[in-house]
């Protein structure tokens, strides 16, 4: 599991995968979105947009990402 500790509202969705390294460029963050490779608090997201928050959970490619929010 990756904690990745937010230090703003949120993040795009393709941001979060490129900053914490399971995606090489935005570019790829936003193909393997927009293809349903991505899964946000259990449910499949398509939106490269999307933006997440603290408390959330991401999933790709059998990597976990806890969006923590510590001040």
């Amino acid at each position: 599991m990756i904690e990745f500790n937010l230090k703003t509202n949120s993040i795009e969705l393709f941001k979060l995968l490129k900053v914490v390294n399971l995606v090489s460029s935005g570019g790829e963050g936003k193909e393997v979105v927009s293809k349903g490779y991505v899964k946000v608090d259990g449910n499949i997201e398509k939106r490269k947009r999307c933006k997440i928050s603290a408390g959330q959970i991401v999933t790709f490619n059998e990597e976990i990402i806890s969006v923590i929010n510590q001040n």
